[in-house]
């Protein structure tokens, strides 16, 4: 950071750096979602290494081998952009504690994460351990939506600008969209997409899950309707809850057309991309819903 920038003002590496972790945190859920779709779940049978005798997938191993060791690879590059962000945040941790504890939170999370995609290959792809792999994503892809959005934000205390009612509806509806995404959880370690032919499945009923999942689904999508119109006169709050009906709508439209034509691949990983898309943007639904405070003038004492 250059030695003029005013301390309260943030570096423009700050900001790439800061969409470059929401985008790599959305990208890894989608290159998982692949490996699991594609039945390369095991195509590295080992961790960390690929084979015991190999770190990375040798020529007998096939395109299973490769799509397993490239999602592997991208922790490697969630690890690297989650590390710049944190010396660029260095000199400014003080100032900026809000966004430097949320660089810290999204390396904690990557280490963690890459332990648990560990232990998800050592069980034989156990549903339930892919599962909380799948959920643990989210919970970073919403931190990195967190931090991309207070990154245009000034430092300092915060004030709500919605009324006690509308502030409670908004956290009834990110109850709902998690209820809905467990649900979702559930119903795809209950289907037939399980990473590889030998994994097991949870033991639900996977039609039955289908349908138990989309009423949350519906639910969500009516108290989002709510938050647009309660919203409606307040701009930046309008915009964002705008685009979550948009999302959920287009979401809907995938979970549809995925239920009625068998489970294809491509639409039930682009149904697992929305779900991370729908969190972040219920992430920053939330965080829109206050201001900063101004900062009240020095009156020099006479």
């Amino acid at each position: 950071m250059p030695r003029n920038r005013p301390l309260g003002v943030l570096s423009t590496g700050i900001k790439v750096f800061a969409w470059l972790s929401l985008f790599t945190q959305w990208a890894i859920i989608g290159t998982g979602g692949a490996v699991r779709l594609t039945g390369s779940g095991l195509g590295c049978p080992t961790w960390p290494t690929c084979t015991p005798d190999s770190l990375v997938p040798t020529a007998e191993m096939g395109i299973h081998g490769i799509i397993e060791f490239g999602n592997r690879t991208m922790t490697g590059v969630l690890g690297i952009v989650a590390v710049v962000m944190l010396v660029l945040l260095w000199r400014i941790r003080r100032e900026r504690r809000d966004l430097f504890v949320l660089s810290l939170v999204l390396l904690a999370g990557i280490l963690a994460q890459a332990i648990v995609g560990g232990i998800t290959v050592w069980t034989g792809l156990n549903p339930v351990i892919v599962g909380f792999h799948y959920v643990a994503s989210l919970v970073l892809v919403c931190v990195a939506a967190a931090m991309v959005y207070r990154v245009y934000s000034p430092a300092g205390r915060r004030e709500r600008v919605v009324s006690g009612r509308y502030a409670a509806l908004t956290h009834v509806t990110t109850a709902v969209l998690a209820l809905t995404i467990a649900f979702g959880v559930l119903t795809t370690g209950a289907g037939p997409h399980s990473g590889d032919a030998a994994a097991g499945r949870n033991g639900f009923n996977a039609e039955l899950l289908e349908h138990v999942h989309a009423w949350p689904g519906y639910a969500l999508f009516a108290l989002t309707i709510v938050l647009v119109i309660g919203a409606w006169r307040m701009p930046r709050l309008r915009s964002w809850t705008l685009a979550l009906l948009a999302v959920e709508l287009v979401q809907i439209a995938v979970g549809l057309y995925q239920a009625r034509n068998g489970l294809p691949e491509l639409a039930v990983g682009v149904h697992m991309v929305l779900a991370a898309l729908l969190a972040a943007v219920m992430t920053v639904v939330l965080l829109a819903q206050k201001r900063p405070v101004a900062a009240e003038p020095h009156t020099p004492q006479s």
